[in-house]
């Protein structure tokens, strides 16, 4: 997959210590522990931002060896399910988590992780094109897997590589966790061109993270929806950063006040904005909006990617034609995945989606073939026969109160909002009935101590759904 010596003495790797890996030291490190795995084979790799954990991921597709990517304080009881459906031949862990498997054998330790020996040999044949799992949602030990191919992640690094028109003078700080979607992509495409990854566990809210970021003169990062909303509390637009280039965002739609506030500080600082949209199914990303287009298209997920196609269908599956018509979003590349995996003997099975996805979004676009996210097809309700976006009335309050965090869930005539300070509960309520026109009866306020995220900040809805009838 990566032709590493190929970069020879370019730094790959800056560590959060300092410590810097050429690209043929990183590629001696990987061959180094892809020797003691004697043939192809699932191996887990509980992830880190960390050397180690990197390693692993890159040796691993190297090798043909296909890994799950799981984060590394994944709760016991996930990792045991995922562990017993999918019984790999080896797991890849940190040093410091050897303990928590007492029972398998060490068959080598570097960088701080450990390659542990399972009871499992080869339980379930794999797909020859099968490269690398992902869960779902990047965050849980879920056992729905996404599957993807070599193919898959080629052609989307190429596609990504081209449109940010990456070189190997970027460095990337990574502010995503390795076994996410978005974060993966941003690794794969800067390893592609030969550029210096500066890998860090501190987090946008530690001083520590920024420290790095201006020591190692980092060029770029990525974020969800909820880093900018972090950082312009943090106040962002303040800060100094000339060795930054640009910023990315996907994982969600970025609510248009923030993407209009990114996208003009960007332009007047000489930086560039890019919003993209992607999926775990689609490998990473789908779509992007030109940097040139931050401003004048706010609000817009773009156009496709390189070699990809966008479109639209109607209920009854027919593509939409006419402008501002919403419909389902549908995309069609090579980076589309093989398919989902749900338990061991589904690792065999082929390409199912045989290029062409149909996302679950609902879109539509403009008159310049710009695309624009509306919400999910699953998260609208109706309310005394209206129906509602529960996407566009949480923007309507963060965008109206941003100074507090909000999420929207509920069933039909039931809206329910959660948010995390008791004295604005009459305050929304009033603004959301005046806003929609339905009455105050249709929307219930629950305060909790904090709305449950995943570890790339994107709001976990089930778990909140699950509060619904308790609440």
């Amino acid at each position: 997959m990566w032709n590493l010596d190929k970069y020879g003495q370019n730094i790959a790797v800056v560590t959060e210590n300092g410590q810097k890996v050429t690209y043929s030291e990183f590629n001696s490190h990987c061959k180094n522990l892809t020797m003691n795995i004697p043939s192809r084979c699932l191996v887990f790799n509980l992830c880190r931002n960390e050397i180690g954990s990197l390693v692993g991921y890159i040796g691993f597709l190297n090798a043909r060896i296909v890994p799950l990517m799981l984060k590394a304080d994944l709760d016991d009881e996930l990792l045991g399910h995922c562990l017993e459906t999918y019984k790999p031949d080896y797991i890849y862990v940190p040093k410091d988590q050897k303990s928590r498997f007492s029972d398998y054998r060490c068959v080598y330790e570097k960088l701080d992780y450990a390659l542990l020996k399972t009871p499992f040999n080869h339980e379930y044949k794999l797909f020859d094109d099968l490269a690398l799992l992902l869960t779902t949602s990047g965050s849980t030990g879920s056992p729905k897997l996404v599957r993807q191919s070599y193919r898959n992640i080629e052609a989307n690094t190429k596609s990504i590589v081209e449109y940010l028109k990456l070189d190997s003078t970027e460095r990337p700080i990574t502010t995503l966790p390795m076994n996410y979607t978005y974060g993966i992509s941003i690794l794969n495409t800067h390893l592609w061109v030969g550029a210096s990854i500066i890998l860090t566990e501190k987090g946008l809210m530690q001083k520590e993270f920024w420290q790095q970021f201006k020591e190692y003169e980092a060029t770029s990062f990525g974020g969800v929806p909820y880093t900018y909303e972090m950082l312009a509390r943090l106040r962002f637009f303040m800060m100094s950063l000339p060795s930054l280039r640009y910023m990315t965002q996907a994982g969600g739609k970025l609510s248009p006040e923030l993407h209009e506030k990114f996208a003009e500080w960007a332009l007047k600082n000489g930086k560039k904005f890019i919003v993209m949209y992607g999926q775990t199914e689609a490998t990473a990303r789908m779509s992007y909006l030109p940097a040139e287009k931050s401003l004048e298209k706010y609000g817009s997920m773009g156009i496709a990617i390189p070699r990809g196609k966008l479109s639209l269908i109607d209920v009854d599956g027919k593509t939409i034609t006419e402008p501002e018509t919403v419909g389902e979003l549908v995309y069609e590349g090579e980076n589309v995945t093989l398919g989902y995996a749900q338990c061991g003997e589904d690792l065999s099975l082929g390409d199912e989606r045989h290029g062409r996805l149909i996302t679950g979004d609902m879109a539509k676009f403009d008159n310049d073939g710009f695309f624009y996210i509306v919400g999910r097809k699953k998260r609208f309700l109706k309310i005394y026969g209206n129906r509602v976006n529960l996407d566009e009335t949480e923007r309507l309050i963060k965008a109206h109160f941003p100074e507090i965090e909000c999420a929207c869930a509920g069933v039909d005539d039931n809206m329910k909002i959660f948010i995390t300070d008791d004295s604005y509960k009459d305050k929304i309520i009033t603004f959301i009935s005046e806003k929609t026109g339905l009455n105050r009866a249709a929307f219930g306020v629950s305060v909790i101590s904090e709305i449950p995220k995943n570890e790339a900040g994107k709001t976990l809805y089930s778990e909140l759904e699950k509060t619904i009838g308790k609440a």
